[in-house]
Parts: structure tokens; C-alpha cells; sequence
């Protein structure tokens, strides 16, 4: 690549070529990772510090901070939300000048299911393109590195994976299970010991350091951060799994290899970010493990949480300490248990040495405390949006639905998703009675209508339905190659598993299979983390359906850019003015709430 090719400048951002940016910056990034993969690190270290003084990288952090990511609008302590495309190019320019963080604002969230908060560090503007830009740099050389079975915050890897992985592993025989979580592990990480395990060059670790000290405000109040990488920062999850990783190598080189035993004798580790479950068929073994895990987190400045550390047995009930402990663990919102399955029922599993008969069926299933968590997410927001009106709440419920299905349909939700469904019959026929006075077959004709197979739906006149759980195809997911990586460069393997991903909405992995993987737009592949959405070829303000032989997927800025010259930016509603509640995202027309904090989800 031509120094020249990453000295381009732009004064437009409309004009920026975004698809050959990506091009630019992702060939960077496959060097990077090939060159430590053929353990050549010292040339990895070169091209990190080309890629960090790139112009093209700056742009596309400064995209992805200002316009791709979620939270692109919550301010930091300058309180600056959002950035004019003038002011975007301005950033890129000021990250090539003398840099200093900023503090961090505090910012206290919920957490799911609990009366309790989590603490947010948010970043200004300029500190999360910066971050932005050395994850670009770190990311592609540590995923070079990582073990196989850490899960969490990485590119192509997903809690679905984790699960399958324990799938396969408890599959072959009833396990013993270390189920452990590790004490405010971001809150807690021990700084010095990161720095010296970065391994990359001095004026990114300058800057990292500068992220880690730079201090929390929270109501006006300044407090120092002496440990921790703070939750909200976009490199933060990078560095957690850089200060974790190794500790499923170190703890199992401790046990030998013994070729008698079917699993062999070194224990399972799987880690999803600061959780992760040890497995063996020996108690013994897994008590060493978690003594061995506590010596190991030492250093790092972490402890186990004894209160969430438990150990159990996958199919049968146990005493540890004098303490009775239930059948099956909970794992990111899974319930993982086997169950007996009766000599008639029973499955095998075949070694090269021997056939064994499995007495036992692994069952994975929505854990009852997501169950309970999302029927009180449900429940808050019909509370919310009890005078809105019945399409409002429609679009509100139907992304978390589609959301949650989507996060559990690769496990046995079947009997789950119809449960919740009768929950959700409950909910809303409260909602309509609070509107309607007491319930009549004719008062909820207004709000309901016969669906499919003659089942009652929540369906407005106009035709906007609420989506039905028990709709969601239960689809198993296909496990991630041990040692695949987007890095890779493998683009068959990657397109093709994105349209098989379990998170994938139907419409996009059908699109995303016609396409061959690629925009239809810049005609380049999708990568596994890209922003990908659905455009009418027609738009349909212009007169376009709903169908698919009038859908494409693009990048979203492919998406922005072929709506600007499309027509569909100065849409008519029927000759007349748009009515103040209705809203045009894209093509398409919402209609909103204007008494109501309404989130316009295009799911």
C-alpha cells in the first residue's frame, strides 16, 4: 500500500469513498494479524503504527463513533451530542495534534432483573474516535493471539457460540461445573499490568494510559481512577479480554495429558468476557481449577465473586461445603442442565476407542431469570405507553420481541416463546381495558384481529401487527471455527456465516444469500461487524413494495448515499403536508407519538 493511498484528504464528507476506505484500512489489518501469525511481531509493530497515523483509519473512526454506533448521541463533559459533517472532518484533522484525554462523565444505568446500577464512563467525542481508532490497531494483532475459547467482545465470536461449544463438551458425559464471576472485573483491573502486557508501540500505550487515569465526574464530582478500564469507553472491552487472556492456557497446562480418559484430563474453560464456566468429569479436578484461577487473577488485580461462584453437577443434585446444589448453571441468560433419558431414549457417542451409551439429554433453555427480566421489560413498557397509541406501541414492543427471539432461538425456547405469548395476551388485554372499560368481544375487535390459524393478534386497522413469539423458527446455531477470524481474510466462510447467524433477522440472511455476501451498492463484502440495512430499490414514498425482488442490502452509508439521489428525501402524503405524527425514516413512514419518548426502531 502507497503511503500516498492514506495521505488522501477530503473536503466534503458526502464525498468521502467510504467502501475504499474500509478496503484501505482492512488490508492493514489482515497484515497485521498474518504478520503475528507467522510470528513475526516486530513487523506487526510497523504496520500498527501506519495504520494509527492513517487519514483513511481516522475517518472511519470518527464514522463510527459519530454515525454507526448506538450510543453516538450521549454526551461526554464537554456535552457535546452530535457533530455537523463540517465538524467531523474537523475531528479527523485534530486527531493527527498534540492529544490529552479528557475525564470521563458518570453515567448510572440499570442493570437487567436487579435493583441495582451499573456505572458508565462516557467519553467525549474526541476521546471515543481516538479510542476508536487504536481498537483498529490492537484488535487485529490480539485476535492473532487470543485463546479459541474466550467469546465475548470478539469479532465473530458470540454467546451463542459459547453455548454450543458447552453443548458439545457436556454432550459426551455428565460433568462437574465451576461457575464463576469475577468481582467487578472492569472496575478492578490492575493498570500496570495491562500497560505491560499490551506488547505494542510506545505512543499507543501513552495514550491508552492517558484513557485509563483520566479521572471520573460524576455530579461535579471528580474522583481518580486508579484501576479499571471504565464501562462505556470503546476500547474498553478490548482491554478486559487482553488483561484475561492466558488463563485458560495457564490453568490448563497444570493438569497432564491422559489419553484414557474420553475427554482427555485437562478441564474445559469457556469465558465470555468476565464470566466463564470451568468443566471436567472429576470434582477434584475442578476444586484445583478454582483455587489455581484465584492465585492466577492475583496479579491482575481481580477476585472471584463468591456469592455468584458456584459448583454443581450437570444431572444430578450435589453437596459442596454442606451445601445442596441443584442440577444444571445458568450462563449469559442460559439454563444449561441434562436430564435422564431412560435406556429406550438413549443417544451414543463414538470414539476412535470405544462406543459409549449416553443415559443422559443436554438440554439448553432461556434461563428463568431472563424469562423474568424480559416479561418485566415487557410489562414497563406497556405501562409507559398506556395512552399511546396502539401502533406506537406496536413499533416500540415489536424490536425487543424480535431481539429477545433472536437471542434464544437456537436453544429449546419452543414451549418459552409460547408461554410468553399467553403473557403478552395478558399484558395488552389489560392495556386495552384500561382504555376500553370492561372487556367485550366488540371492544377488542378494535385491537385485535383473527391472525394466523384463527389465533387473536394485536393488530391495528391500518395493518401493523405485533410480533408473535412462538413465529420465530427455532434454528440451531452453527458453531464458529475454533481458529476462524474476520482478520482472516476468508470471505466465503464469513459471508456465509452471517447469513447463518443466529442474531440474523430472516429478511437480511435471505438477502444477504441472493447477494453473494456482498453490497449491492459498492459491490464489497460485508465484514462480520458491519452496519448493514434493508433499502426499497423503489423507494416505497415513490410508489416501491415491500416484497423482495424490491430489496437490497448496503453498508449504511451505501445507504445514505443512494437515498440522497433516489427521491425519496422530499416524499408527498397525498398532496398535502405530512401530519405533525408521522415521521419519515428512510423511506419509510412511521407514525409516532409526539406525548411519548417513542425510540422509531426500524428493526
Amino acid at each position: 500500500m502507497s503511503q500516498a493511498s492514506l495521505k488522501t484528504t477530503f473536503t466534503e464528507w458526502s464525498n468521502i469513498p467510504w467502501a475504499k476506505v474500509r478496503r484501505k484500512v482492512f488490508k492493514l489489518q489482515k497484515a497485521i494479524y498474518q504478520a503475528v501469525k507467522s510470528d513475526n511481531k516486530a513487523k506487526a509493530r510497523r504496520l500498527q503504527k501506519i495504520l494509527h497515523k492513517s487519514y483513511y483509519a481516522k475517518l472511519l473512526a470518527v464514522k463510527q463513533v459519530t454515525q454507526d454506533n448506538t450510543g453516538k448521541k450521549t454526551a461526554g463533559v464537554d456535552g457535546q451530542k452530535s457533530l455537523t459533517p463540517k465538524q467531523r472532518l474537523n475531528l479527523v484533522n485534530e486527531m493527527s495534534e498534540h492529544y490529552k484525554a479528557k475525564r470521563l462523565r458518570r453515567v448510572w444505568i440499570p442493570k437487567p432483573g436487579r435493583n441495582e446500577q451499573r456505572p458508565l464512563g462516557i467519553p467525549t467525542l474526541r476521546d471515543r474516535a481516538m479510542q476508536a481508532l487504536v481498537k483498529m490497531v490492537l484488535e487485529p494483532y490480539w485476535e492473532a493471539q487470543f485463546e479459541d475459547e474466550s467469546y465475548g467482545f470478539r469479532p465473530g465470536k458470540s454467546a451463542q457460540d459459547a453455548m454450543q461449544r458447552i453443548h458439545v463438551i457436556i454432550s459426551k458425559t455428565p460433568s462437574y461445573v465451576l461457575d464463576a464471576d469475577i468481582e467487578k472485573c472492569f472496575d478492578k483491573i490492575n493498570h500496570e499490568h495491562l500497560l505491560s502486557k499490551l506488547d505494542c508501540p510506545a505512543n499507543i500505550r501513552r495514550e491508552i494510559k492517558q484513557w485509563l487515569n483520566a479521572g471520573v465526574l460524576d455530579n461535579g464530582v471528580f474522583t481518580e481512577t486508579e484501576s479499571g478500564t471504565p464501562q462505556g469507553g470503546v476500547i474498553s472491552p478490548l482491554l478486559a479480554n487482553i488483561a484475561l487472556d492466558g488463563m485458560i492456557r495457564d490453568i490448563q497446562e497444570i493438569f497432564p495429558n491422559q489419553k484414557n480418559y474420553i475427554q482427555g484430563y485437562k478441564p474445559k474453560i469457556i469465558r465470555y468476557a468476565d464470566d466463564f464456566v470451568v468443566i471436567h468429569r472429576e470434582l477434584e479436578v475442578i476444586l484445583q481449577c478454582k483455587k489455581a484461577i484465584q492465585e492466577w487473577l492475583k496479579p491482575v488485580g481481580l477476585k472471584l465473586k463468591e456469592e455468584k461462584t458456584r459448583i454443581c453437577h450437570t444431572s444430578k443434585q450435589i453437596e459442596i461445603n454442606g451445601k445442596k446444589e441443584k442440577p444444571g448453571f445458568d450462563f449469559l441468560g442460559f439454563n444449561i442442565r441434562q436430564y435422564p433419558t431412560g435406556k429406550h431414549h438413549a443417544g451414543k457417542v463414538v470414539t476412535p476407542r470405544l462406543v459409549r451409551i449416553l443415559e443422559t439429554k443436554t438440554l439448553i433453555k432461556p434461563s428463568d431469570k431472563a424469562i423474568k427480566a424480559h416479561q418485566e421489560e415487557i410489562k414497563k413498557v406497556v405501562n409507559q405507553y398506556r395512552t399511546a397509541p396502539q401502533s406506537a406501541l406496536i413499533s416500540r414492543l415489536n424490536p425487543i420481541i424480535r431481539g429477545w427471539c433472536n437471542y434464544y432461538k437456537s436453544v429449546a425456547s419452543k414451549d418459552i416463546f409460547a408461554s410468553l405469548d399467553h403473557y403478552m395476551w395478558k399484558v395488552l388485554r389489560a392495556w386495552t381495558v384500561s382504555r376500553t372499560g370492561r372487556a367485550s368481544y366488540k371492544k377488542l375487535r378494535k385491537y385485535y384481529s383473527h391472525g394466523k390459524y384463527g389465533a387473536w393478534t394485536f393488530q391495528t386497522e391500518e395493518g401493523i401487527i405485533l410480533h408473535k413469539y412462538r413465529e420465530t423458527k427455532i434454528t440451531r446455531h452453527p458453531l464458529v471455527r475454533s481458529e476462524a477470524s474476520p482478520y482472516n481474510g476468508d470471505w466465503i466462510y464469513w459471508s456465509k456465516r452471517r447469513g447463518n447467524y443466529i442474531g440474523t433477522p430472516t429478511r437480511i440472511a435471505k438477502l444477504l444469500k441472493i447477494q453473494g455476501g456482498k453490497c449491492n451498492y459498492c459491490g464489497q463484502y460485508f465484514h462480520e461487524n458491519d452496519n448493514i440495512e434493508i433499502d426499497h430499490i423503489t423507494p416505497k414514498s415513490l410508489g416501491g413494495k415491500d416484497e423482495y425482488k424490491n430489496l437490497q442490502l448496503l453498508h449504511n452509508h451505501c445507504h445514505d448515499h443512494k437515498t440522497a439521489r433516489d427521491g425519496s428525501l422530499k416524499p408527498k402524503f397525498n398532496g398535502h403536508k405530512l401530519p405533525l405524527n408521522y415521521r419519515w425514516v428512510k423511506d419509510m413512514l412511521i407514525l409516532v407519538n409526539e406525548d411519548c419518548a417513542c425510540d422509531n426502531q426500524v428493526s
